[in-house]
């Protein structure tokens, strides 16, 4: 009974340890957190905006104009998916990874061929074996500006505009609030028939552009790419945090109910210990008696 105590004493420090760190954990990427959704808050507007105008734009000019513009027969198609790094974050690199797995069993199921640029490790593992994987970029979202996006950016365009693939899609998970980050799969390109989201949409109004369209047009389109990368970058820091605060907080809650589980257990093993050493006792004195 002694060495039942002790077991369940060890279990008790080890559960508190553990509590320990995913409270710390959780106070961790509650910080990052605050950071991360004050980045990406702050340049959805600007997504936004960039949208709106080139929307405008595209409506404006002869697809044939740019190569960006030029839409294909749909036989190979890129996707750059975005996950984390690390784990112990809850189903939020699961459920991007399904929306992917699911694009690319579709896809190929149409007789196209899927090729991949990951973005964080758990993706990168998960695919390795699975799928094509042009690109890999690792270790990258603890700290990122928009030289990454604008890197991502200078690989996929030339590769489009030599016809290495027909479609270019993005995949994150959008950051809704810290408990819920929804996986979204948009295209980027070809650019020519690109639609604003239902409740971004907008009547535009009739623009006078200074120089020729064209000419802007060839200087937005990869400012656009950049622009949606850089936003799926910072839609996937702001929900990987959000989720491990998320994740760390029930497991802070699952240890407390641990504990008390296992300190009732404790005391219950304790009293029956203690009730057994008293009827040794009791039978003790009683057999001293009648001697």
């Amino acid at each position: 009974m002694a060495e039942s105590l002790r077991d369940i004493k060890r279990q008790t420090q080890a559960v508190e340890k553990t509590k320990q760190i995913t409270r710390a954990m959780n106070m961790v990427a509650a910080s990052k957190l605050k950071t991360a959704q004050t980045r990406m808050e702050n340049f959805r507007p600007y997504a936004k905006k960039i949208m709106e105008v080139l929307n405008s734009l595209a409506r404006r000019v002869n697809t044939e104009s740019n190569p960006l513009l030029t839409v294909r027969e749909a036989k190979k198609v890129r996707v750059i998916m975005m996950t984390s790094d690390r784990g112990l974050c809850g189903g939020f690199n699961t459920n991007t990874i399904k929306a992917v797995e699911g694009f690319i069993k579709y896809r190929t199921g149409q007789g196209q061929e899927v090729s991949l640029i990951t973005v964080g490790k758990k993706g990168r593992d998960f695919f390795r074996k699975k799928a094509t994987i042009i690109d890999q970029r690792v270790d990258v979202l603890n700290s990122f500006d928009m030289s990454l996006a604008q890197a991502i950016g200078e690989e996929v365009i030339p590769s489009f505009i030599n016809e290495e693939y027909d479609e270019l899609y993005i995949a994150y998970n959008e950051f809704k609030n810290v408990s819920q980050q929804r996986p979204v799969i948009t295209r980027l390109l070809p650019v020519g028939s690109i639609e604003p989201e239902k409740e971004e949409a907008e009547v535009y109004g009739d623009y006078v552009y200074e120089p020729s369209e064209e000419e802007l047009l060839a200087q937005i389109i990869p400012m656009y790419l950049r622009v949606l990368i850089y936003r799926g970058l910072l839609e996937t820091s702001a929900g990987e945090h959000g989720a491990r605060m998320a994740a760390m907080d029930n497991a802070t809650n699952n240890c407390k109910e641990m504990i008390e589980t296992l300190t009732l257990k404790y005391n219950k093993a304790r009293q029956a210990a203690i009730t057994a050493e008293l009827m040794d006792i009791v039978g003790g004195t009683e057999a001293l008696s009648k001697g």
